[in-house]
């Protein structure tokens, strides 16, 4: 246990090393802010994964680790598109998952929020033109938030749900 604190300690932190003063750059309209206004408290999120890489995934992992922490500010996963205020659909709609993203979407309350979250889920990425991609996400659903990057960093993750949970200008 103690060499483990000896390599951490010599080590440092390894997360969260980006450039400072990069922009953001997640535009959010006026009326997807107006929409995102009724959850001021709390926002309860569900990841729906149309066939990406995992990238993105492992992006929103680390939100709830304790180095971004998102529950601080009030934003949950829940385990059901039922008891959510918004989906997050990463990479390209598969042929195979297209039917899940759609019922995920039904199931989901109104007023709902759908956020595309990465290259793949935008503009499909590394996946355009593969035989199984249908397309992306705002093809089959339409998509109020767009999140660009490869994956996109944790903090630009937290960043965009902040603003929508905030109604920010």
């Amino acid at each position: 246990m103690f060499r483990i604190i000896k390599k951490s300690l010599k080590i440092g932190v390894v997360t969260g090393q980006y450039q400072k003063g990069e922009p953001a750059a997640v535009p959010v309209v006026p009326e997807v802010k107006k929409k995102a206004g009724l959850f001021k408290r709390s926002f309860a999120i569900r990841e729906v994964d149309t066939g990406s890489c995992n990238a993105c995934e492992m992006e929103m992992n680390a939100l709830m680790n304790p180095v971004y922490d998102a529950e601080q500010f009030g934003i949950h996963i829940a385990a059901s598109p039922r008891h959510a205020d918004a989906l997050i659909v990463t990479g390209p709609v598969t042929v195979n998952m297209e039917r899940a993203l759609k019922d995920a979407h039904k199931q989901t309350p109104d007023p709902k929020l759908v956020i595309a979250l990465g290259d793949c889920a935008i503009h499909c990425g590394m996946f355009k033109g593969c035989y199984a991609v249908t397309g992306p996400v705002e093809r089959h659903i339409p998509v109020d938030v767009r999140i660009p990057g490869c994956p996109p960093r944790p903090a630009d993750i937290l960043e965009a749900l902040s603003e929508l949970r905030n109604g920010r200008p």
